[in-house]
């Protein structure tokens, strides 16, 4: 992070302290690219808690003193507009948990298929959706397996650590679920949900698949780098090397109970792609901000990036959280969010 004349501009530098400094010139420089939403969300970011948006006078009854409060822009991608947007989330979501253990799944998508993703993203993040939770489902449905309708709460998240893009799905699913009969509770092993290996692969069959059928439906766009895959035999090829590498499915260890679950969910279900607090230092070439490397295990360490690099906020946006629950059953109580698409299933 060190670099000569780099140095932070204040004690707490924001987000949108970065769109102030450069916003105009990154608006024009990708003008073709930047959309109504990325511009209204920049709008608002810029303008929250300022005198633009207005405010009100808060008088203290006992010495008189006063104070300017600026409006909040409560728009969902500003990172200061979410804490009381989490706690109504999580209050609400404490009467929807079972009184079980819980697991962990993590369903990410291969580097070449994310690239399509990028730009398709309301097509191919439905499917990444409905891929894993029918994935789960039919996998737990398998007497062989769990032998149950099963039911949790899946969170896309777009980005990673260094705010480069990285689609996956996190779901948080209980221990166990309903027979097939919905008489009984069918509990899962106390350190054991699913198979990874079926379950990665069965994954990857139902996400291609319906990526085929959404290229034969001629649903999907490809740009720039991605022209050549609007050929059929090209995206045919393409789709049968997706066939031969693994994907990445992962289960952490089950949750200790439903307030860590909570917690949890909450860290990822309002948050935007990076918080103020990790921005260390801002010039006018350069924004410095600290991220976790999970590979080297979740060390700390801080990253340069051109001043361009609030694209990375745009782009990313905000989580997408649906439930997940069987057709028939009711093995989940969880329900979606508010800010994702219809549910795909």
């Amino acid at each position: 992070m060190a670099r000569a004349g780099f140095h932070p501009n204040r004690s707490v530098i924001e987000i949108a302290d970065i769109l102030r400094l450069h916003g105009q010139d990154y608006a024009r420089v990708h003008a073709a690219h930047l959309g109504r939403v990325e511009r209204r969300v920049m709008s608002a970011i810029t303008a929250c808690r300022t005198a633009i948006l207005g405010g009100h006078v808060e008088a203290c009854d006992d010495c008189g003193a006063t104070r300017i409060a600026y409006n909040s822009c409560r728009n969902r991608h500003c990172p200061k507009c979410q804490g009381q947007a989490r706690t109504k989330w999580l209050t609400d979501r404490q009467a929807e948990l079972l009184p079980v253990p819980y697991f962990h799944l993590v369903f990410t998508l291969p580097a070449p298929i994310a690239e399509i993703a990028f730009q398709n993203k309301t097509i191919v993040y439905t499917i990444l959706f409905k891929a894993a939770a029918d994935a789960m489902m039919a996998l737990a449905a398998n007497p062989r397996r769990l032998g149950a309708k099963i039911g949790g709460l899946a969170v896309l998240h777009t980005w990673g650590q260094a705010l480069t893009h990285h689609p996956h799905v996190h779901c948080v699913v209980p221990g166990g679920g309903l027979s097939s009969d919905g008489t009984r509770w069918v509990a899962a092993r106390p350190s054991f949900f699913l198979a990874i290996k079926p379950l990665s692969r069965l994954f990857r069959r139902l996400f291609l698949e319906r990526l085929q059928a959404a290229f034969d439906a001629r649903m999907l766009g490809f740009y720039t780098n991605l022209t050549h895959l609007a050929d059929r035999n090209a995206f045919a090829a393409h789709v049968q090397t997706m066939h031969r590498i693994d994907w990445l499915v992962y289960a952490k260890k089950p949750f200790g109970g439903p307030a860590r679950v909570l917690a949890y969910l909450g860290r990822y279900t309002h948050r935007v792609a990076i918080a103020n607090s990790r921005i260390k230092a801002l010039d006018d070439d350069h924004v410095a901000f600290t991220w976790k490397d999970y590979r080297q295990n979740g060390a700390v360490a801080a990253l340069l990036r051109p001043r361009y690099g609030q694209q990375r906020n745009c782009q990313a946006g905000r989580h997408r959280a649906v439930s997940i629950e069987d057709r028939s059953g009711t093995a989940s109580r969880s329900r979606d969010t508010g800010s994702c698409p219809p549910r795909p299933y």
